[in-house]
């Protein structure tokens, strides 16, 4: 292991339709949320489901693919990265967030 990357590997489930955005450079912005869903058996024994959901970031032609086939619900699959940021919010508080940068793109 003489290489670490920054990679994330998730399939889920869209929460809601995409928001693109044009952007005035005229690159192209998609941002949407993803929710996985993961299954176990609690201590005693009972079948639990913890719902995780994750910000998604997508530039270019993966947002354009996004744009025309990805909606609500859909189940699809993706390869990225994790970039975190900051931002000052209207009340002009210091936010964080940590979003997942799309690279790969696979509709299930």
């Amino acid at each position: 292991m003489n290489t670490l990357r920054n990679k994330v590997q998730l399939i889920g489930n869209l929460g809601n339709d995409p928001e693109i955005v044009t952007l005035d450079n005229g690159k192209k912005l998609a941002k949407f949320s993803l929710a996985t869903n993961e299954h176990y058996k609690d201590k005693n024994g009972e079948k639990q489901s913890k719902t995780e959901w994750h910000n998604l970031i997508a530039w270019n032609k993966t947002a354009d693919l996004i744009e025309q086939y990805v909606t609500k619900g859909k189940q699809i699959a993706i390869e990225g990265k994790l970039s975190s940021r900051s931002y000052d919010d209207k009340e002009g508080e210091k936010r964080y967030t940590t979003e997942v940068i799309v690279n790969e793109l696979l509709l299930l």
